[in-house]
């Protein structure tokens, strides 16, 4: 599940991206209007968190954008502005919600789980491959009625896995969605990932789900 940033401060957004990556979330970040607009264009995100003051292209003028072109992709507006006619106005254009700074990060997650939450129960479908399924509301993973806990991270990789299962994945293209780094820099964390993810989700059953391709990546399937 991808969230996408639209913040200016560095601190602010940073502050963001790293407690997000510690619950799961993958996330990507843009510094202003008109790039949000180019990410956009090329990927889906869960849920956008917009700041509404930015350089060029307000968060505001976005929102309206997006609205207007019937994008209904769940927006929670961030900004200084705390009055009832500001908080009317983003509401209007079609914020979601709407948090002022300062704020705490409890209370940023709380309210992006309320608002998927939201979402989840007009559409989301469990994601699902064989006898494994996770729950994107819950978070919850289970294989053949059997519950597995997963860490942020493992959690972040297996519902990658089943987003494009089939499909072989690299290793690059996997730190860079689930890590958002650069694969030099990762070099080996994809194996480290998977052998966790192996001894949770295949090694207790009969049928191995992951399997590496290689010299190319992994594939998530039921079959060799």
């Amino acid at each position: 599940m991808s969230i996408l940033i639209v913040e200016d401060e560095l601190r602010v957004r940073a502050f963001i991206s790293r407690g997000l990556t510690e619950e799961g979330f993958r996330v990507r970040e843009s510094v202003d209007g008109a790039q949000a607009q180019e990410m956009m264009r090329h990927e889906r995100f869960a849920l956008i968190i917009l700041d509404w003051m930015l350089p060029g292209l307000s968060g505001l003028d976005l929102l309206r954008a997006l609205r207007a072109k019937q994008d209904t992709t769940p927006i929670l507006m961030l900004t200084a502005k705390d009055a009832v006619a500001d908080r009317i106005s983003a509401l209007n254009a079609g914020a979601d919600d709407y948090l002022i700074k300062p704020f705490a990060f409890e209370e940023l997650l709380a309210r992006i789980r309320a608002i998927l939450r939201r979402v989840d129960n007009r559409a989301t479908p469990l994601l699902s491959h064989a006898d494994l399924t996770m729950d994107p509301t819950t978070r919850k993973v289970v294989r053949a009625g059997v519950e597995i806990p997963l860490t942020a991270r493992e959690y972040a990789l297996l519902q990658f896995m089943l987003e494009h299962a089939g499909e072989v994945l690299s290793r690059t293209r996997i730190v860079q969605a689930v890590w958002e780094h650069d694969f030099e820099t990762f070099s080996n964390v994809v194996e480290v990932y998977i052998r966790y993810l192996r001894t949770k989700v295949d090694t207790p059953f009969a049928t191995k789900l992951i399997h590496t391709v290689r010299g190319v990546g992994y594939v998530l399937r039921s079959r060799p």
